[in-house]
């Protein structure tokens, strides 16, 4: 049977783990650890604490083992020595790299960044569909991986499923059993897809404006402050991975605002294959709402891997407003450090400023600075996301006017 310790552990006990990384000519040992400490902030919200991290310079991973012999070595000295239940990488392993490594390892389960990502989606999913979506991508993701070093798959089964044949090895039946599952699941997720496409017909004549960004950006605070709902939102990533769609009505004009589950980088093929219907919402959305958390350092980095998940997606060239949020947080860098103090140092109200002026001459037609938390600069938000919003909704709906449509008279 799959040992669902390797998908995910909900003991009450707390694990540990060293997390395992290379540099390479691809990626400098500096981006390197900002990736660590994202892997790090993974496990963290798995509920495992980080005990040890190794990381080593390659021109390439070693295709064996990922790490080198000699860290290897250095690696195993260690486990040995101290109390260690698992050991993350932060690349994907290959079905190769993890048999030589859980053979080196033996007990000490060996997860990679991917399976650390589906076990996140696992613990959070709260609906049929997140979880028959969440199931169907661990599977995937473990088919490729299956070895005799799993126990038999049948003896869970279920009557009559997935029995061996004759002379069949015990791989060839884990294999057809978990090819039966991922078909299964499949079939399922069809079903649910068709119920989703007639929900979504059904209000397609209202405008929609889909949340999307990063994971831990604020999108679930922004939409309590727009949608006034009650959204479950956590400094975690991946607090939530269902859509929440809320009906909003500004100035009398009603349409659907929808927040969405956040990418990342690294982002498992198989989930953004089983989120196919989750993706949808963004795909069909009329607008987006793409926000940035500005207080970190790799913001322009994580705002190109929405940006590149969008395109994949073919939701890039949609009428758009990049959100930079947390502007309570940010922190300017300065060129040197004796220029914070002087004088001549602009303040940070004019480098979000430059900001604003670079980010609409390069990449969008609007830009706002909010704090969603602290609710700074939410009112800009909205005059910015209504002006777009009743431009589609008179598109849609041309003689709104003639209808009894009464616009509300605002407050310069």
């Amino acid at each position: 049977m799959i040992d669902k310790k390797k998908l995910y552990s909900t003991a009450a006990k707390k694990e540990t783990a060293v997390l395992v990384a290379v540099s390479t000519q691809k990626q400098n040992a500096e981006k390197t650890r900002e990736y660590l400490d994202e892997l790090a902030f993974l496990a963290t919200t798995l509920g495992v604490e980080t005990v040890q991290t190794f990381t080593q310079n390659l021109e390439r991973t070693d295709i064996r083992t990922y790490t080198g012999k000699g860290k290897l070595e250095e690696i195993l000295i260690y486990v040995t020595a101290n109390p260690v239940d698992m050991i993350i990488y932060d690349d994907d392993l290959t079905p190769s790299q993890v048999r030589n490594l859980e053979a080196v390892f033996k007990d000490i389960k060996v997860i990679d960044r991917s399976l650390l990502i589906l076990a996140i989606f696992a613990m959070r999913a709260q609906t049929a569909q997140a979880k028959l979506q969440v199931e169907l991508a661990q599977y995937q993701y473990m088919y490729p991986r299956l070895t005799r070093m799993w126990t038999h798959l049948s003896r869970q089964s279920g009557a009559g499923v997935g029995m061996r044949g004759p002379g069949e090895t015990e791989l060839e039946t884990d294999r057809r059993i978990v090819k039966d599952r991922i078909a299964f699941l499949k079939e399922k997720l069809e079903k649910v897809d068709k119920q989703s496409v007639t929900r979504r017909k059904e209000r397609d004549r209202l405008v929609r404006v889909a949340i999307v960004g990063y994971t831990n950006v604020g999108k679930s605070t922004l939409m309590r402050n727009l949608s006034k709902a009650d959204v479950f939102a956590e400094n975690k990533l991946f607090a939530t991975v269902d859509s929440t769609v809320r009906k909003v009505n500004m100035e009398n004009i009603p349409f659907l605002l929808t927040d969405t589950v956040g990418f990342i980088r690294k982002l498992p093929t198989t989930l953004i294959e089983s989120f196919k219907s989750t993706l949808d919402e963004v795909r069909e959305a009329d607008i987006l709402m793409h926000v940035v958390d500005i207080s970190h350092a790799s913001f322009e980095e994580h705002l190109d891997v929405v940006n590149k998940t969008l395109e994949e997606i073919g939701a890039a060239n949609k009428p758009s407003i990049l959100v930079f949020n947390k502007i309570d947080l940010y922190k300017p860098s300065y060129n040197n450090e004796e220029e914070e103090e002087t004088e001549a140092a602009p303040s940070t109200q004019d480098i979000l400023n430059q900001l604003k002026r670079s980010y609409i001459a390069e990449k969008a037609d609007h830009v706002v600075f909010i704090s969603a938390q602290e609710k700074e600069n939410i009112d800009e938000l909205k005059r910015t996301l209504f002006s777009l919003v009743k431009e589609k909704h008179f598109s849609i709906y041309p003689n709104w006017l003639d209808l009894g449509y009464t616009p509300v008279e605002t407050e310069e």
